[in-house]
């Protein structure tokens, strides 16, 4: 089953702000293989399949490092479609000499993380067949096993990379929040999303359609951590991508139920979730 498709909610895109815009350009395109979907002085949007938007990159003036024991960003989850694909991006990875930072198994999917040069976390997975997904009462184990790094990487031997396969996509995202009631208040009552690891190791994942977890929630920067400041470096914003016009009124009506703003500007209907992480609604 495709869990990042319609009728399921997922998340689609990031926007991330960057203190060196060439550097970080190479970074996506040359060690992670992104293409360039538009382009300007000091921003790119970033795609897999040269038509869907799933990174964008902005250098703004003045910008200052990145703040510690804050809320935002924890990584962003590219999802790879075969776990040979996975295989060649980190033997292209290791021969580039960009430093990887883990690897674990998680019975569900098999993953490896980084970050980018201004320390955005980031995820590079494959799911395991669906078939070999195991539950405990209904729930996912919140596991992390050590990985195969061999084998994964013996699965890509035969392909030669030649950046990210098309069918990639944003699998999850997974976020620091200041307090794990209160997001999961946002989250599944007012967006709709199940909780699929609940409430373990102070950490929540919620999906839609059956998946893992589309949405990952932590309390690791401490319970009751602040937003980051607005010129530092962060995640600006990302996108949750709903199946239909009715279903994103529902969420809209959800949210307003529970005294969470709506906001239309720029063409787009945005909102944003208890410990200010901002949300732009899209839909498939």
């Amino acid at each position: 089953m495709n869990f990042h498709q319609s009728p399921n909610t997922y998340t689609g895109q990031i926007h991330l702000t960057v203190s060196d815009f060439e550097r970080s350009l190479s970074f996506y395109t040359e060690t992670l293989g992104f293409k360039v979907l538009e382009h300007s002085e000091r921003g790119a949007v970033l795609t897999a399949d040269s038509k869907t938007p799933l990174i964008t990159i902005e250098q703004p003036d003045h910008v200052l490092p990145k703040q510690p024991r804050t809320t935002g960003l924890f990584h962003f989850a590219i999802l790879l479609p075969t776990r040979g694909d996975l295989g060649t991006m980190i033997r292209h990875i290791g021969e580039t000499g960009y430093p990887l930072q883990g690897a674990s198994d998680h019975l569900f999917s098999e993953a490896f993380y980084l970050s980018d040069p201004d320390g955005h976390g980031i995820e590079l997975y494959a799911d395991r067949p669906e078939s070999e997904w195991v539950k405990e009462n209904g729930e996912f184990p919140l596991v992390s096993d050590p990985l195969d790094i061999d084998s994964i990487v013996r699965a890509g031997l035969e392909k030669e990379w030649n950046g990210l396969p098309n069918q990639t996509v944003m699998g999850h995202i997974h976020l620091h929040v200041a307090d794990l009631e209160e997001a999961k208040a946002f989250y599944c009552d007012g967006l709709g999303f199940d909780i699929t690891i609940p409430f373990r190791q102070q950490a929540l994942f919620v999906s839609t359609g059956g998946y893992h977890h589309h949405i990952g929630l932590n309390t690791w920067n401490g319970k009751g951590s602040p937003a980051p400041d607005e010129n530092h470096i962060r995640m600006n914003w990302f996108s949750i991508i709903l199946p239909t016009e009715e279903a994103r009124n529902l969420v809209i009506t959800r949210l307003e139920k529970i005294n969470v703003p709506i906001i239309e500007e720029n063409g787009g209907i945005w909102t944003e979730d208890p410990s200010r992480n901002k949300i732009r609604l899209e839909l498939t």
